[in-house]
């Protein structure tokens, strides 16, 4: 072999050799990235949830699909900044956990499909024109939050009878989003002939300064709105124990942190739902053609031994019907 031949050789086996990581690069570009636009540090029990679909679709974080996170804490008020960049880096589907994170998705882009997780109804919020046939770029889960209100207040009066004023406490944002919750509240108050005493809340301070109306009020019974920040969890619960009032959580988490009693939809199902919809839009399907899906399964879960400290005398009809109690 020539001296030439062997050079032309050499050159050519150096070029092929540059070629492998720019070649390895472009295959980890080739991988598609999910863009989670929510609140900061959601439960890790949503996150298993979550893989649990992707894993369904035939997709694992890490291996063949990324996550790029862009979240924060209560109140929201960077959220069209963060879905903006989001945006901004073509992610090939948007994860939007919570009503304001979807609305703030859906104003950013009107290309990107966005697979949505919320309580609300996604149709009178302005997230898709129909749950059968969502249209658009959007499409996901709801648990139906504000049809279960009315529910939340039944169990809870059932429970505390004697309180004939009862304190609502909840979370604003936006008030397309919450407007619907309060409303259907006061609707199951006035049925029930209860008297409800509203406190808008946000920051652990306000939290403290509500109980503090609220017990001038004489409140005999505390209801839980909108899921709380989970920062605040643990002072809430702290204060209705505090105050000996017996409460009814927006989420089975408080519950097991020492709440009283929750109703919720089951589990994290509905986050498995949304994940396989993600996966299915990284498969090529179109939001449009997904309808939006609805939680079927409901659970009440009690918390005996809270229940035994508050003093209560549990109705047979609460323990027949919880699907668990924590002992």
């Amino acid at each position: 072999m020539s001296i030439c031949l062997r050079r032309r050789e050499f050159i050519a086996g150096i070029g092929g050799a540059a070629a492998w990581p720019l070649a390895a690069r472009a295959q980890q570009r080739a991988v598609p990235v999910i863009g989670y636009l929510g609140p900061r540090n959601a439960d890790e029990r949503w996150w298993a949830a979550f893989r649990r679909g992707l894993g369904e679709q035939g997709y694992v974080e890490g291996h063949n699909v990324e996550i790029l996170r862009r979240d924060q804490p209560f109140p929201y008020d960077r959220l069209p900044e963060l879905a903006a960049d989001l945006v901004r880096r073509g992610v090939a589907v948007i994860s939007a956990w919570g009503t304001p994170p979807a609305l703030a998705a859906k104003k950013a882009t009107s290309t990107i499909p966005i697979i949505f997780m919320v309580g609300t109804d996604p149709v009178q919020v302005g997230l898709v024109a129909s749950l059968n046939r969502p249209g658009g770029n959007l499409t996901g889960t709801t648990d139906l939050n504000v049809e279960l209100a009315a529910k939340r207040l039944q169990l809870l009066h059932e429970i505390a009878p004697g309180a004939m004023s009862i304190g609502y406490l909840y979370y604003t944002s936006d008030s397309v989003v919450d407007e619907p919750w309060i409303m259907a509240t006061e609707n199951a108050a006035r049925i029930l002939g209860v008297r409800l005493v509203k406190a808008d809340v946000g920051t652990p301070s306000e939290i403290e300064r509500a109980f503090t109306m609220f017990v001038g009020e004489r409140i005999g019974a505390l209801l839980i709105g909108l899921a709380p920040p989970p920062a605040t969890w643990r002072g809430l619960i702290a204060l209705a124990a505090h105050y000996a009032l017996p409460a009814m959580h927006h989420d089975s988490d408080m519950v097991e942190g020492g709440g009283l009693l929750s109703y919720t939809a089951y589990g994290y199902d509905k986050v498995r739902l949304a994940a396989t919809y993600v996966g299915r839009i990284l498969k090529g399907e179109k939001p449009a053609d997904l309808p939006v899906q609805q939680s079927t399964r409901f659970e009440m879960v009690l918390n005996l031994k809270t229940a035994k400290a508050l003093g209560l005398d549990v109705p047979a009809t609460i323990y027949a019907r919880a699907d668990r109690i924590i002992e």
